[in-house]
């Protein structure tokens, strides 16, 4: 079973950039499908971005495509989204989690096995 410690989050102006990281422990790091995936108040918690085995292939919803980055470090058992561009909307709680599977498109929450406690990104106008 993998543990998944997310950071990087924080509070940042409109047009500015965060880069979260999320660390795995406790599993085959490359095992795993990566994802990142994000919560505002009153809404459902929803894709953003996932990346492969590897990092070869990537996924991103199109509301952030241009604007965010998802990557991985498998010997540091790291993945990262790199987010440029932020607009208010982007305010949510961000968290990370581990698939089994992988396919083109967007992840639904239910297909990640395994999450992080997330952490809070706020973009002010």
């Amino acid at each position: 079973q993998v543990q998944l410690v997310e950071s990087g989050g924080g509070l940042v102006q409109a047009g500015g950039s965060l880069r979260l990281s999320c660390a795995a422990s406790g599993g085959t790091f490359n095992n795993y499908a990566m994802g990142w995936l994000r919560q505002a108040p009153g809404k459902e918690r929803e894709f953003v971005a996932a990346i492969s085995w590897g990092g070869a292939r990537t996924s991103l919803t199109d509301s952030v495509k241009g604007r965010f980055t998802i990557s991985r470090d498998d010997a540091k058992n790291t993945v990262y989204l790199q987010m440029n561009s932020l607009k208010p909307e982007d305010t949510a709680f961000y968290y990370c989690a581990a698939a089994y599977t992988w396919h083109s498109g967007s992840h639904y929450p239910h297909e990640f096995a395994y999450w992080g406690q997330g952490t809070q990104v706020t973009v002010s106008s």
